[in-house]
């Protein structure tokens, strides 16, 4: 391969294609790497460190039981982990339909009219419904309960700060909306102290005055109370956690939104629509992308790129497996245990704050609170502690008669459930009972009702897997993606019991595995990118780059420089940079780039001219988005900052930076590490995402903190902070040992050379295909990156056909497209990373030749210019085996086009090529109904 490319060696090659002036001497800070089997012993013992007590905090994380077949066959399986958010459709159904039921079933729920594919967490979610309420109504005031989970009013803190928007904190039954002032206030159902109130009246005057109404709610409780949607709500969020999904020390978890119809499109997030292929068949596929921010930029309705497809997908299997008489009979035991404790607590003299109640309850304890906290801590559980000296208890699916028991003694309570339940005080006191007994139906759909054996379940599993696409198939070759190994190795401690089970709001002390870890990855990380220290609570790539551009404001407001707002970003960035800025409070001014794709010096100096006095910062990318080393990078921060600015660097190609170069070093203040591509955590078919901020030591003090969790480092000094960006203080803790097991598995050496070759593999691909495909953009060196652009324009003039038609032909070979018309309108981008080794890569680029050829046949006219096999692509294998074959190509064409497609197991897609005009004019986010065969 080097040989191919003019290079005798790995370093020759780095040598020329990095510029030298920013390339790292000498070995990376880190120890020396480890074996897998050393490595599985010594995380194995880290994670024994974390005291996983019964924890009975509640707070909207909830342990539960992860069905076995769910855990094995989607969370530890990388069919599931390692396909990629569902661009083609056509080879991603299965993730699709999972992600579909998951929208069914959080509509059926909460009594709403549609409903997204998943949000970060249910403190994003929330802040996310209020910033709908503010782009329906522009209205600058925002009133939030009281009573709503202390993590969620955090994140909206932050999220109003940044948008200039006034918060309000009170008793959402005193909220006066008659000024017409407030855009939309939260409400909690049941509240953060288990309490379930009515709040018919709430919402009918707030909605006379204009007023968005928005209600954060929990999915197991409305298997049993009235849904919101019969109170009218306008938005409904929450987290799908306890539906199957471990607690991770607060991630990663599936946030739910769901909203009427007419709010569908500010609705935030992807959503999966039923569409219809090219032969008029149901499918699905992501629907109303015109909202995202890829597209919409600065005016996209959120920064979010990033659903938690995984989680969501297990959440949705949950469903499936348990059935709606499963959901509420799991319901109602918890709900059943939670009145037994709370009769028994009051009938030995302790007061109950609630009336009506669905699993948690706030008590008054008639015992001093330091007897009662050394009895838990001594029968190692926690409870929550209010500030009043009340506890709050929280009950979950894990929870047994032995554990009220315990928690009778803890009250120096000397009954038993048994003495409870014989003195029949407790069937009328049930919900059921209640003016919130739910009637309405739900889960109603047969792929709800089909599924309740393990048979049946694993079964459905297996085919919505072998639908689609992943890591396990053939490369992913993304441009911007880095679609790399994730190992088994690496995989194996999401597992491990002293990282799944351990509740986030746990006292620190129990936590030591997770802060030895974070400690450990902190210091690697810092080493890898010349930061000075790391904050892991954002958990995406986008939530990185809204924390770090909080951090930069922060910053400024703290100099006595609030005035400078202006952040300047390339027009070739991540649709994400432009849609952050705005997010934070910023004004974006776009900077051009040159015909090289480097970014327009010239240009930029103008405008930090023009802006010096309110310019905030810079949003780069390095190596620039268009897959070049540009040797400016050094000269460009040193301009931001005499003009008062700061630099922001987007992490999302690092692939091309580690153990090469740092950040740090060459001038940037901040960078987010998108830990699912560098570093190696799974796609999950859309998220788990995770965005870590990496800064320089002057804008540490602004790191995210958290209200319920000191999650700052002790070295941290002067602590001013950004607020909260995440409901978990900690992020999506559970993957990070993924991370931490790769910088330790490849050690200093093993991730240079990582880096060494991602670029060669890139430059190779861009080598072998330079007689049939152009590069679009090369470094003044002739060489690219780590990823390259071909153009494809040329051939929509020649022969009609377009880069999505290259796409989708390229599913007729058994791989993915590259990433399509992105940077550029009709290009593909193609990052084939470090994993692929040199049989695939050939592979790939065998099959875009033969592409080539096909295109040429129809420049010369051997091909029809519309009955052609691109055109007609992907073709599935109910079109190849009719028996009236009318195209003027043949099925070996169609099907079987080169011949090592007929050597392996071909991939089918599973339906044809996707009709996205038909699926916005229809927009239908459910399951369809059911019709029956002739």
């Amino acid at each position: 391969m080097l040989e191919t490319i003019g290079f005798k060696s790995l370093e020759e090659l780095t040598k020329t294609a990095v510029p030298s002036h920013i390339l790292h001497s000498g070995d990376l800070n880190i120890e020396q790497s480890v074996s897998e089997y050393e490595l599985i012993k010594r995380i194995t013992k880290i994670s024994k460190k974390n005291e996983v007590w019964r924890s009975y905090i509640g707070m909207g994380y909830h342990n539960c039981c992860v069905p076995h077949t769910i855990m094995r066959n989607i969370f530890e399986n990388p069919g599931w982990t390692t396909q990629y958010t569902p661009y083609q459709p056509e080879i991603s159904q299965g993730r699709l339909e999972g992600l579909l039921n998951y929208q069914t079933m959080v509509c059926d729920l909460t009594g709403m009219e549609v409903a997204n594919a998943s949000l970060l967490d249910e403190g994003t979610a929330a802040a996310e419904a209020l910033a709908l309420a503010y782009r329906q109504n522009k209205r600058r005031k925002i009133f939030v309960s009281d009573k709503v989970h202390p993590q969620t009013i955090g994140v909206i803190a932050t999220r109003a700060s940044s948008l200039g928007l006034e918060l309000e904190i009170g008793d959402i039954f005193n909220v006066d909306t008659s000024k017409k002032d407030i855009s939309g206030i939260l409400l909690q159902y049941p509240d953060t102290t288990g309490s379930i109130h009515d709040f018919t009246e709430v919402t009918k005057k707030a909605q006379a005055d204009g007023t968005v109404v928005c209600a954060a709610t929990d999915l197991l409780a409305l298997a049993l109370i009235q849904s919101l949607g019969e109170f009218c709500v306008d938005v409904c969020v929450g987290t799908s956690q306890r539906f199957g999904v471990p607690l991770g020390y607060g991630g990663p978890h599936a946030g739910f939104f769901a909203c009427k119809q007419k709010y569908v499109r500010l609705m935030p997030g992807r959503m999966i629509g039923v569409t219809r292929d090219s032969n008029g068949q149901d499918a699905y596929r992501l629907a109303l992308q015109t909202r995202e921010q890829h597209i919409r930029r600065d005016r996209a309705t959120s920064n979010i790129c990033t659903a938690q497809a995984l989680l969501a997908n297990m959440s949705a299997m949950y469903a499936v497996y348990h059935g709606p008489e499963g959901i509420k009979n799991i319901a109602s035991r918890v709900h059943n245990l939670t009145l037994t404790l709370a009769e028994g607590l009051k009938s030995a003299g302790n007061k109950i704050n609630n009336e009506y109640f669905f699993d948690t309850i706030q008590v008054l304890p008639n015992i001093p609170i330091d007897i009662l906290k050394d009895n838990a801590n001594k029968a190692k559980i926690n409870l929550r502690y209010f500030s009043d000296k009340s506890v709050g208890i929280s009950l979950d699916e894990t929870t047994t008669i032995q554990d009220i028991n315990d928690l009778f003694k803890i009250f120096s309570v000397n009954s038993t459930v048994e003495d409870v339940i014989s003195s029949n005080t407790l069937k009328n006191q049930h919900l059921d009972h209640s003016p919130f007994k739910r009637i309405s139906l739900y889960l109603q759909h047969p792929v709800f009702n089909s599924h309740h054996s393990e048979t049946r379940i694993v079964r459905y599993m297996k085919h919505l897997e072998n639908k689609d696409i992943s890591l396990v198939h053939s490369m992913i070759p993304l441009g911007s993606c880095t679609m790399k190994l994730n190992s088994t190795t690496e995989m194996m401690p999401c597992s491990l019991p002293g990282f799944t089970d351990i509740h986030p709001f746990a006292p620190i002390e129990q936590a030591q595995g997770y802060q030895q870890l974070f400690a450990e990855l902190e210091k690697d990380l810092c080493a890898i990118t010349g930061y000075d220290n790391i904050s892991f609570q954002p958990n995406s790539g986008a939530q990185g780059e809204y924390a770090g551009l909080r951090a930069i404001h922060c910053y400024h407001e703290s100099k006595g420089h609030k005035h400078r707002q202006v952040c300047l970003i390339p027009v070739s960035a991540h649709g994400t940079n432009p849609a952050s800025a705005q997010m934070a409070g910023m004004q974006v001014k776009p900077i051009l780039v040159c015909k090289d794709g480097s970014v327009d010096v010239v240009h930029l100096k103008e405008m930090v001219e023009k802006y010096k006095e309110t310019l905030s910062c810079l949003m780069i990318t390095y190596p620039s988005t268009n897959g070049v080393f540009e040797d400016t990078i050094s000269d460009i921060c040193t301009l931001i900052h005499h003009a008062g600015g700061q630099v922001y660097l987007d992490g999302a190609n690092m692939n091309a930076q580690v153990g090469l170069c740092r950040p740090g070093d060459y001038g940037s203040d901040v960078s987010h590490l998108n830990l699912h591509k560098t570093f190696c955590i799974p796609h999950g078919g859309g998220g788990p995402g995770m965005g870590p901020i990496g800064v320089k030591k002057h804008l540490a003090p602004f790191l995210p903190s958290h209200p319920v969790i000191n999650c700052l480092a002790d070295n941290v000094s002067d602590l001013r902070t950004s607020g909260a960006v995440s409901a978990a203080p900690f992020g999506s803790s559970a993957i990070l040992p993924i991370s931490w097991a790769y910088i330790k598995m490849m050690g200093p050496k093993g991730l240079r050379k990582a880096t060494q070759v991602a670029i060669l593999n890139a430059n190779y691909m861009s080598k072998r295909l330079e007689k049939y495909y152009k590069t679009l953009y090369k470094g003044k060196v002739g060489l690219v990156a780590h990823e390259f652009i071909l153009d494809v324009r040329e051939f929509k003039k020649t022969a009609n056909i377009e880069a999505v038609d290259i796409a989708k032909r390229l599913m007729d070979y058994g791989f993915h497209a590259p990433t399509m018309s992105w940077p550029v309108a009709g290009t593909l981008m193609i990052e084939p990373t470090e994993s692929e080794d040199k049989v695939e890569l050939d592979r790939f680029c065998d099959a875009l030749i033969s592409i080539r050829q096909e295109i040429a046949d129809i420049e010369k006219g051997k091909l029809d210019i519309v009955k052609n096999p691109l055109k007609n692509a992907p073709h599935t294998q109910l079109q190849v085996i009719v028996n009236n074959w009318d195209l003027p190509y043949s099925r070996e064409v169609a099907a079987f086009p080169a011949p090592f497609v007929k050597k392996g197991n071909k991939i089918w897609p599973s339906v044809g090529r996707i009709d996205d005009t038909y699926g916005d004019k229809n927009l239908f986010c459910t399951c369809p109904p059911v019709v029956p065969d002739d």
